[in-house]
C-alpha cells in the first residue's frame, strides 16, 4: 500500500492548494505595491517588500514545524547549514530577485508564459542530471499540453499573437528565465536534500535566510516601505502565510514523490491567477472569456498526462528521513 502522502487523491489535493495559494499572491501582492505605495519601477522597494515577505514566512514556518513536531527545528550540523544555503540562494534569492526584476522590463503576459518554463527546468534537470527519474515521452507530452493551456490562458482578448513578440533583454525576458532556472534547481534540491533534513526545516531556514538577505539589498539600495494602514500589515502576513504554507507543503510533497510528478501541477499557478485576479481586482468579465476553461482542460490534462499509470519506488534514504507529517 502507498504512503498517504503517495496517494493520488492526497498528492492533487494538496497540489492544487499550494498552486491556488500561489495564484492568490499575484493580485494580492498588485495589492499590496498600492497600500505601500511602491511604485511600478522602484526595484529596491520590491525586492524589500518580497524580503520581509520571505522572512516572516520563514518565521511562520519554523514555528509551526516546531510546534507539530514537537521538537524546535534548527540546523545543527554544517551539512544542514550548507544545505539551506544553497536552497536559499536558488529558491528564494535568485528566483525571486531576478524575477522581480523581470517584471518591471517585460510584458505582463511573457513573463507568465516564460515562468512556466521552470517545470519543464525541473523535470529536465531532475531527469537528465541528477538522474532521479526517467525522462519518458509520456512527461514530455503532458508538460506541452499543459504549457499550451498557460499560452491560451495569456492570450489577449480575439486570440491575438503580437503581444508574443519574439523581443529578448538580458534585464526583462533573460532574467526570467534565470529565474525560472533558479526555481527548477530548488525544486530538485528539495526532493534531494529531504532525504537528509525535514523539509520544513529546510523551507524555514532558507526562507529566513533568503529573506534577510533580500531586506538588506533592498534597504541598501534605497527601498522603503511605508506601512501607512493596519491593511497593508496584515496583507504582507498573508503574503507571508501563503509562502511558508505553500512551500512547506510543496516540499513534503517532493520528499516523498518524483519531481516530475509534482512540478506539472506547477501548471494552475497562472490560471489560479487569472481566477483570482478577475476576482479581487474586479476584473470578474474575464471569467466569461471561453480561454480560461479551455486552458484549464488542457492544464489538467496534462497533469493526468505526466501522472498517468505511476509507479512510486520508495528510496531507501526515504526511510531514514525523519517525517514532519
Amino acid at each position: 500500500m502507498k504512503p498517504r502522502l503517495q496517494q493520488t487523491p492526497v498528492v492533487v489535493t494538496l497540489a492544487l492548494i499550494c498552486c491556488a495559494l500561489w495564484g492568490s499572491a499575484f493580485p494580492v501582492i498588485k495589492i499590496g505595491y498600492a497600500l505601500f505605495s511602491i511604485n511600478r519601477s522602484d526595484i529596491p522597494s520590491q525586492i524589500l517588500f518580497a524580503g520581509c515577505r520571505f522572512f516572516c514566512a520563514g518565521i511562520i514556518s519554523i514555528v509551526v514545524g516546531s510546534i507539530v513536531s514537537k521538537k524546535l527545528l534548527v540546523p545543527r550540523t554544517w551539512p544542514s547549514f550548507f544545505r539551506i544555503i544553497v536552497l536559499s540562494l536558488a529558491q528564494t534569492v535568485i528566483q525571486y530577485v531576478f524575477f522581480y526584476i523581470s517584471l518591471a522590463h517585460t510584458t505582463g503576459i511573457k513573463g507568465a508564459i516564460l515562468e512556466s518554463l521552470n517545470i519543464f527546468f525541473s523535470i529536465i534537470i531532475a531527469s537528465l542530471l541528477f538522474r532521479m527519474e526517467k525522462l519518458s515521452l509520456r512527461k514530455i507530452a503532458g508538460c506541452i499540453i499543459g504549457f499550451a493551456g498557460i499560452i491560451l490562458v495569456n492570450l489577449t482578448g480575439n486570440g491575438n499573437l503580437k503581444t508574443l513578440d519574439f523581443g529578448f533583454t538580458l534585464t526583462g525576458e533573460g532574467f526570467m528565465v534565470i529565474s525560472t532556472v533558479g526555481a527548477a534547481f530548488a525544486a530538485v534540491m528539495l526532493r534531494l536534500f529531504s532525504r537528509y533534513d525535514n523539509p520544513v526545516l529546510l523551507s524555514g531556514w532558507q526562507f529566513v535566510s533568503g529573506g534577510a538577505v533580500m531586506i538588506a539589498a533592498g534597504y541598501i539600495s534605497g527601498g522603503r516601505l511605508s506601512f501607512g494602514s493596519v491593511q497593508a500589515g496584515l496583507l504582507l502576513l498573508y503574503l507571508a502565510f501563503l509562502s511558508a504554507a505553500a512551500y512547506s507543503l510543496w516540499s513534503i510533497l517532493l520528499k516523498y514523490n518524483d519531481v516530475s510528478r509534482i512540478s506539472i501541477f506547477g501548471f494552475m499557478n497562472p490560471v489560479f491567477g487569472v481566477i483570482l485576479s478577475a476576482l479581487l481586482l474586479g476584473e470578474g468579465s474575464m471569467l466569461a472569456n471561453w480561454k480560461i476553461p479551455a486552458a484549464l482542460v488542457l492544464v489538467c490534462t496534462g497533469i493526468i498526462c505526466v501522472n498517468g499509470k505511476y509507479k512510486k519506488k520508495v528510496l531507501p534514504a526515504d526511510r531514514k528521513t525523519d517525517s514532519c507529517c
